[in-house]
This record gives C-alpha cells, structure tokens and sequence, in this order.
C-alpha cells in the first residue's frame, strides 16, 4: 500500500461514515493513476453502490469547462480579452449600476465603463447571483427561480443585461452569472448551442462520453443522489434541482449545468495539468493554460475574494489559483488553480506537478471548507 492510500482513504471512509452517502477520489500525475477509489453509496436507500460510471451534478465545476471552451475561441482570434462584451452580446450596451448613498439610499446612473469580456472569466462584471441583500441579488433570483423552464443562454443573457449592475464592471470581484453569460457568448462566436459546442471541440476529442446538460434515459440508473444533511448528520434525498438535467431543457448553463464522471472530469484535469494536451488530443496551448492560471485579480478585488477555505489564493480566468502557500498554510504548489461544486465535488490541477485530483460527492451543505482543504495536504503531503 502506498502512503498516499494508506493516508487518503481512511480518510474518505471517515468522511462517509459522518457526511455524504458516498464519495469518490482519482489522483493523476503525468498520465500515471496514483490513486483510484471510491466508497459508500450512490443510493443508500436501493444500497447501489458509488461505481467507476457513477454520473455527479458538478454544479460550479462547469465553470472549468466554460472558461476553457471560450479560451479556445480567444486562440483562434474571435475576441481578446480586454474587448467590449456589447461587441458580441449587444443587450449589454450601456449598463446601468445601482448605486447607494451613505443612509443606503438607492440610485441608478450609467456604468463607468462597458463589461469587458475579461470581466466574465474573473467574476469582475458586475453581474451576481441571486439573493436577498442587494438589488441586483433579489432581481436576478427572479429570473433564475424560472430559467430553466423557460430560457435558452441566449434568452438568460439578454434578461440578465437588463438588471442594473452591483458594481462598476471591473472595481469589485463577486461570485455571480457571469459564466452564464460567458456561455452565451460561446454560442454567439460558435454558431452552435453550448452543448453543441462542448460535445464537438472539448467532450468528443477528449473521450468524455457522460459528460453533457442532460441525463438519457439509459444513463438514469447511474446518477448519484443527491441528499441533504442536517447538523446531526442525517441524510434525506433531494430531487428538487434536477429540473434543468432533463431530455428537451434547453437550459444548458455555463456556470452548473453540467453532469460528468469522475473519469470524464479526470481526463479534462489531466489535459490542463498537462500544458492543455492529452493523448495526442490538444485543447488549449501550454501558454493559454499559464494565462488562465495566474492571478488576475487586483488589489481591492482580492479583498472581495475572501471566502476562508481560499486563502492564499488569487483568481484567474475562472478559476481559484494558488498565490500565497503560506499565508493559506497549504502544502501545494504556486500556480496550483481548480474549482468546487456546489454539492462538493473538487478539482485541483497542479502543472507544476503534473498532478490532477478530481474528487466527487452528492450533498447539501458539501462541508467543503473542511473537506477539500484536508485532502489536498493528505494528498501533497503523500508527494515523493
């Protein structure tokens, strides 16, 4: 046995004995498979067991994928990075900001400068997603408590350019539908659907056969369940979010709508941990991979991005990039970039290294504060 699974897995095993119904962990390195395991259930009620084939909602791990499909576009010449968005997308024409007073009176007044498509990748834009403090919050949960009946990217696009902005495009940084919209532009240089787009130049070259917005009806009996857990550590299943996962929805988001495997998703990580090739497959030059993973935030922008599991992390073209080691107290690698989904699935891709780690699991809240954090030092620590 191998430090690495002599460390790892009892780990994993603790995690599903308090937390999620089952899990699944793939550590790569320069093609070579270091670990591979999986424990628990993907059905705790029919006791069907997590598979190598078992299909996860990635949620934000989408983002990945969207940010690597516009990147390329960006290497065949269809936009620069610093370009107007209205140049593409035109509902974003002169944005509007909402802007508030020192007693929190509310006003409306023309942004100080157009959304760059750049803005999109670094969550720099504006945009938000839907909540209950800002008013940029509460009318984009308007449109998103619907959108997946009833609106394409193209048709969420041009209902999220008419909501006025939280913020000057380019001031702040916040998590939000930027992605979404990043999708829709996909679609506008493509000439294609985003599904479309992904299955001919990402998920076909790359052998990513489960990989899509959409369950078939023969892959039904493989997706994961989905559970809440309450504090105590009880799990009950969640169907309420599988709306936009059904044959037909035209809904096919840039910033969760994706469903993969966690071979699939390994041989994505792979390709990018590689310099953006794999077996003789090449999605993205080494270079444009070096672009996404830098920190492309600047001062005040890195003080928005303050989530606590980031620390020592800036942010790139869409994704988290390690900066700091040692202000975060994290064993791993400068330069170290990835992603988690919304019900805590991870992925971590390390250049340096060569090293790619996909992890999975199906539960809300994920616990990804305390969990992802761990196993990347378990997993860096296990290094040679």
């Amino acid at each position: 046995m191998t430090r690495l699974q002599e460390r790892l897995t009892p780990l994993l095993k603790e995690w599903v004995d308090k937390g999620p119904a089952g899990c699944a962990c793939t550590v790569v390195i320069d093609g070579e498979v270091l670990y591979q395991e999986r424990f628990g259930y993907a059905d705790l009620e029919k006791k069907t067991k997590i598979e190598p084939d078992t299909i996860y909602r990635i949620y934000s791990m989408t983002k990945v994928v969207t940010c690597v499909a516009a990147l390329m576009l960006y290497e065949k010449g269809l936009f620069l990075l610093d370009d107007p968005l209205e140049q593409y997308l035109p509902e974003f024409k002169n944005p509007l900001v909402y802007r508030y007073n020192e007693i929190g009176e509310r006003t409306t007044s023309p942004a100080s400068a157009s959304i760059r498509v750049k803005d999109l990748f670094t969550m720099t834009s504006g945009l938000t997603y839907g909540g209950d403090n800002l008013e940029t919050e509460q009318l984009t949960r308007a449109i998103m408590e619907n959108a997946a009946e009833t609106l394409d990217m193209r048709a969420l696009s041009k209902a999220l350019a008419a909501i006025p902005l939280a913020f000057d495009p380019g001031t702040h940084w916040k998590y939000g539908t930027s992605h979404d919209v990043l999708a829709a532009l996909v679609e506008v240089l493509s000439g294609e659907t985003f599904g479309e787009f992904l299955k001919k130049e990402l998920f076909g070259p790359l052998g990513m056969d489960d990989t899509s917005f959409h369950i078939s009806e023969d892959k039904r009996d493989r997706l994961c369940t989905m559970y809440n857990r309450t504090e105590e550590g009880i799990l009950t299943p969640n169907f309420i979010m599988d709306a936009t996962y059904q044959p037909g929805c035209r809904y096919e988001s840039g910033g969760a709508g994706l469903l993969s495997t966690i071979r699939d998703y390994s041989r994505f990580a792979q390709a990018l941990a590689r310099g953006g090739e794999l077996d003789g497959t090449r999605i993205l030059s080494r270079k444009t991979v070096e672009l996404m993973a830098m920190n492309h935030l600047e001062p005040q922008q890195l003080k928005d991005y303050n989530w606590p599991q980031q620390k020592g992390y800036g942010y790139g073209l869409g994704v988290r990039v390690m900066t700091n080691p040692a202000e975060g107290g994290n064993n791993g690698s400068i330069g170290e970039f990835g992603w988690a989904g919304l019900a805590g699935s991870w992925v971590l891709i390390d250049p340096q290294e060569q090293l790619s780690v996909v992890y999975m699991q199906q539960m809300l809240p994920s616990l990804e504060p305390y969990i992802h954090p761990r196993m990347r030092a378990v997993i860096y620590g296990s290094l040679e």
